[in-house]
């Protein structure tokens, strides 16, 4: 894994103690730290630890809940006698649960203890997803994605948690997770590897589907069938697995040393510049009231929209470019892979060059390029060739934006509440989505595709917007206050409770 060296602020002198796990240093503000070569293996150890897992994780939740696609194609429709708009309804349903959820359980996060929360939740979607292999009509089905409490001759279940109820809080809680863990500017790297999952899942999606679609009449069941069913086990059994393995907090981590964890919690400090970090609900209320974080739920909202569109529908486009449904499952791989690279890669410019403002700004305009493509032309191998550019400028947006986000969110309550409300809003891009491609508009899909175009214009100007904004205000700060590094402890004490308006805060642009 990648690691960060030294950031601005970490320079001191290094002096040797008896402690052979450290190296400490003592500095102007009293603070004690690692040399670069043991901060650059302490990085690493955690990257190690946390990541491969989170992403694991998301991969599974992003499987459980794109899955339908490559369903559709295994005969979900024609089984569940769907007709008209039903499959466009079925998507829909699932996003407005998975949307409320989100900002309850960031809270829940910073109230209860990750390594309980976040498997929790897996195991009732897990649950779900499981439900929903057992559906036998178009109203099984929704009741699945919606949740309902009695069951009917469709689902055999007592209870039945709606599956966006469930899923919510995963990916704005490990998101939140990975800020408690790694300084700003080494956040966006590990959400693009944990994001990158999503590709993956897009990748082995396909594979996975068109192998497990071939046990159709297995047990008397369909292939789609056997689709939910198996994926939603599998989610079921990693979860019971991460109650075991996932660590809550950098303080109280049993793969760190107590040096280790001393040092981590020294790096966070220091980088949070001491701001309030207890739960409060008047943080959640600065959160609310901040008009920053409305401007960027509205880029996000468009690349949700946009990323949603792909996840869900690739296999339906890929299918009216004269593949059979078989193939039109494998040829969803190369440009999910594709995707996976452009997201890593896009993490590390962004951390590297710590901004995320003008990458965001670049991957819409490389999305612009493969949709402008797809709308003008009618050569198969040039629409196919255009789907790489579109998720290739789709996925890398969705770490980088949240990432943006969490780098700008002063304090930690309200960081935790700012990123679920970005996310959140951002999946009502989920229901947008699920209408954007209608049957009615294939095989060119005009009108979607031009809705899309619409919405990645919108996100460009945003994000310049708030680029322009940032730099103005981290220019004002710097001639009116002191320089961030030359704040005392106690300076910064009186102003711990201000977040990102305290005068020492500096925005990521």
């Amino acid at each position: 894994m990648l690691s960060m060296g030294k950031e601005k602020g970490d320079e001191s002198p290094v002096t040797s103690s008896k402690d052979e796990d450290v190296m400490m240093v003592e500095s102007t503000s009293s603070t004690v730290g690692f040399d670069e070569k043991m901060t650059k293996k302490l990085v690493r150890k955690i990257d190690l630890y946390l990541v491969p897992f989170l992403a694991l994780l998301y991969l599974l939740s992003y499987l459980d809940r794109t899955n339908i696609g490559n369903a559709r194609l295994g005969g979900l429709e024609a089984d569940l006698g769907m007709t008209g708009l039903d499959y466009n309804i079925v998507l829909a349903v699932f996003f407005p649960t998975y949307v409320l959820a989100e900002v309850p359980s960031n809270m829940m996060m910073k109230r209860w203890r990750p390594s309980m929360w976040i498997p929790t939740i897996m195991v009732a979607w897990g649950i779900t997803t499981t439900l929903m292999g057992l559906s036998q009509s178009f109203g099984g089905l929704v009741a699945a994605r919606m949740g309902r409490v009695r069951a009917g001759k469709d689902i055999n279940a007592d209870t039945e948690p709606a599956l966006g109820l469930a899923e919510g809080g995963l990916f704005p809680g490990v998101t939140y997770y990975i800020t408690m863990w790694y300084r700003r500017h080494e956040c966006g790297f590990r959400m693009a590897l944990f994001y990158s999952a999503a590709t993956a899942a897009g990748a082995f999606g396909g594979l996975l589907a068109r192998g497990i679609i071939e046990m159709a009449g297995v047990g008397g069941l369909s292939g789609w069938q056997w689709l939910f069913i198996l994926e939603g086990i599998l989610t079921t059994i990693i979860a019971v697995i991460a109650y075991f393995v996932m660590s809550d907090y950098p303080s109280t981590a049993k793969f760190l040393t107590p040096a280790e964890r001393q040092e981590v919690t020294r790096r966070l400090k220091y980088d949070h510049n001491g701001l309030a970090d207890e739960f409060d609900m008047r943080y959640f209320w600065d959160a609310v009231k901040d008009w920053k974080i409305y401007v960027h739920m509205l880029i996000t909202l468009a690349i949700y929209t946009s990323n949603y569109s792909v996840a869900l529908f690739l296999p339906t486009i890929i299918r009216t470019l004269g593949y059979s449904n078989n193939t039109a499952q494998l040829m969803t791989v190369p440009p999910y892979i594709f995707a996976c690279a452009t997201c890593i890669g896009g993490g590390i410019l962004g951390d590297r060059t710590r901004q995320r403002g003008v990458w965001m700004i670049m991957f819409c305009c490389f999305s612009l390029i493969g949709l402008i493509m797809l709308i003008v032309s009618h050569n198969n191998n040039v629409k196919y060739a255009a789907v790489f550019f579109a998720a290739g400028g789709f996925f890398p947006n969705v770490p980088m934006g949240a990432a943006w986000q969490g780098n700008n969110v002063g304090g930690s309550l309200k960081r935790g509440v700012g990123l679920a409300m970005h996310v959140g809003f951002g999946n009502l891009g989920g229901v947008l989505s699920s209408f954007v491609f209608l049957s009615k508009d294939s095989p060119q899909f005009v009108q979607g595709l031009a809705i899309l175009i619409s919405l990645n214009v919108m996100a460009a100007i945003l994000a310049g917007v708030m680029t322009v904004y940032y730099r103005r205000e981290n220019a004002r700060r710097d001639r009116e206050h002191k320089a961030p590094e030359v704040y005392t402890e106690d300076e910064k004490l009186l102003e711990r409770t201000k977040g990102d308006y305290a005068t020492f805060f500096r925005y990521t642009k």
